[in-house]
């Protein structure tokens, strides 16, 4: 599928603001709704006052200078070692977002090397982003592990039937670096942890990004994710979200779950 055709498939979806409000089957909590412009979160997002280099590192200024905060929601914490720090900044500029994780991790763990895989299910970072500030049922998706294996895709919130999609062959060119400390699929040794910086182009959002331009004072909505995979073995994972999100059971594309992205000076 082209790009053209696949923005196009995109920009129908996002148009139409054919959110679905319904909750998930089985969850009965009547606080579990979409929340509405005004009741997100807001992450300021600083404009950079440096250029920066993609290299798994924080040593520009403007890291510095921007919000920094923590991922204070986890699920599926079975385990004392399951309770690990996350870090997270974002930045902006004319051309592209640019996004630090800094993770606390005494396993480090990963099995995916390949493009459109499952980084998901090892240690990973993720980013989901709707270029608008409200809860669109489609939405544009960052996955990368520490071999940076990288998912992207668009998501597609009860595509048909109630079934939530994602299509893979969305392959824009991002940029990502990783700088590890520790010794990755070996446990018999405690790591420190693992950053990854990335770089998302304004341009991989296609025209899409014109309803909101990036500039000072507009917002996005969007999700930031960890997956934290600590035993060799199996698919366990702990997640660790930015804002709260739903029984984890659902997974984590929840658009009504997402906070604001709010591009400040």
């Amino acid at each position: 599928m082209s790009i053209f055709k696949l923005y196009s498939v995109t920009a129908l979806i996002l148009l139409s603001f054919s959110c679905n409000n319904t909750p998930a089957k089985g969850v009965e909590n009547s606080s579990e709704k979409k929340l509405v412009l005004g009741e997100q979160s807001i992450f300021k997002v600083s404009k950079c006052i440096d250029s920066i280099s993609i290299d798994g590192k924080m040593d520009e200024a403007s890291w510095a200078k921007t919000e920094s905060s923590t991922f204070e929601y986890s699920y599926s914490i079975e385990k004392p070692t399951d309770k690990q720090t996350t870090r997270f900044r974002m930045l902006w500029d004319e051309t592209s977002l640019y996004l630090f994780y800094h993770f606390e991790d005494k396993f480090l763990t990963a099995r995916e090397t390949k493009r459109d895989g499952a980084p998901y299910l090892d240690d990973c970072a993720e980013i989901f982003i709707i270029p608008v500030p409200d809860s669109l049922d489609t939405h544009f998706g960052f996955e990368i592990n520490m071999y940076k294996a990288t998912n992207d895709i668009l998501y597609f919130n009860n595509y048909y039937k109630g079934k939530n999609v994602g299509l893979k062959t969305f392959n824009p060119t991002i940029r990502s670096e990783v700088s590890i400390n520790g010794t990755i699929n070996d446990n018999s040794d405690i790591d420190q942890g693992w950053t990854m910086e990335i770089e998302i182009p304004i341009a991989v959002f296609g025209f899409l990004s014109d309803f909101e331009p990036v500039q000072k004072g507009n917002q996005w909505a969007f999700l930031a994710v960890r997956q934290d995979r600590n035993e060799l073995e199996g698919d366990r994972r702990v997640t660790s979200t930015l804002f709260p999100i739903y029984d984890i059971e659902k997974d984590v594309h929840q658009p009504q779950r997402f906070g604001l992205m709010e591009f400040v000076d």
